[in-house]
């Protein structure tokens, strides 16, 4: 029993960790073209824009683990907002990462998984996301914040069990298509949003009241991490 189990849970390793063939570079294009349909088009973007708003607030809540934070809670409304709440030191480095971490995680992440893709280990990349969204789950405090995580990690887990390697292929390149063009966005909205006197209490003036450092300094690392991010995950996708 012990050595069939063994044997078991290392077939799963393997198979995790392993490498498989990507798509042909049609479906690499087409997985570009269908995440910039999703990104582009308001109407679109604003149902899409929850899933962003989960790598958001998710960045939010690993950072604030990381810098040793007590993380309390995570809401996501159905405005596409959302709020991450945990308790320490009001100033100081650790908080200064995790307000930062809002706006830079979706690229980053977009980053990440170009960097996994790029080197054939698609499964992992979908196990590795729905590990990531279950995490989050447990410590989701409202009703729309728990739907709209397990339909995401529903999805993912779907594909990862369902599909065959073509269509995981198709749908993990999609999703980091989607992280990367999708984080840029919301930086220039939340730019527009600033110029207009709104989003006064964003991440950006959060930093500024941090670190003294005017919020457009922030509002232009923003724009950096996800255009560079962006350039080089791009690179990663078309084998560039």
């Amino acid at each position: 029993m012990h050595s069939t189990a063994s044997a078991s849970l290392a077939s799963f390793w393997d198979e995790l960790s392993g490498t498989q063939p990507g798509p042909e570079p049609w479906v690499v294009i087409a997985a570009l073209v269908a995440a910039f349909a999703v990104v582009a088009p308001h109407r679109v973007w604003r149902v899409a824009r929850n899933a962003v708003t989960i790598a958001h607030e998710g960045g939010h809540g690993l950072v604030a683990l990381l810098t040793g934070r007590t993380l309390t809670g995570i809401r996501l409304h159905s405005d596409t907002s959302g709020l991450t709440v945990s308790r320490g030191k009001p100033h100081g480095l650790g908080m200064i990462l995790t307000a930062a971490a809002g706006y830079t995680a979706p690229p980053l992440l977009g980053l990440g998984g170009a960097a996994l893709l790029a080197t054939g280990r698609i499964t992992l990349l979908l196990w590795v996301a729905t590990a990531l969204l279950a995490a989050m789950l447990v410590m989701i405090r409202n009703a729309y914040g728990v739907l709209t995580v397990v339909l995401t990690g529903a999805l993912f887990l779907l594909v990862s069990w369902l599909t065959g390697p073509q269509v995981q292929a198709a749908f993990a390149y999609a999703a980091v298509w989607f992280l990367l063009l999708g984080g840029v966005r919301p930086g220039f909205e939340l730019q527009v949003k600033r110029s207009r006197g709104q989003a006064g209490d964003s991440d950006a003036d959060q930093l500024a009241r941090l670190t003294h450092a005017p919020a457009g300094v922030w509002l232009f690392l923003f724009h950096a991490v996800s255009l560079c991010s962006l350039i080089g995950g791009g690179r990663w996708l078309l084998g560039l």
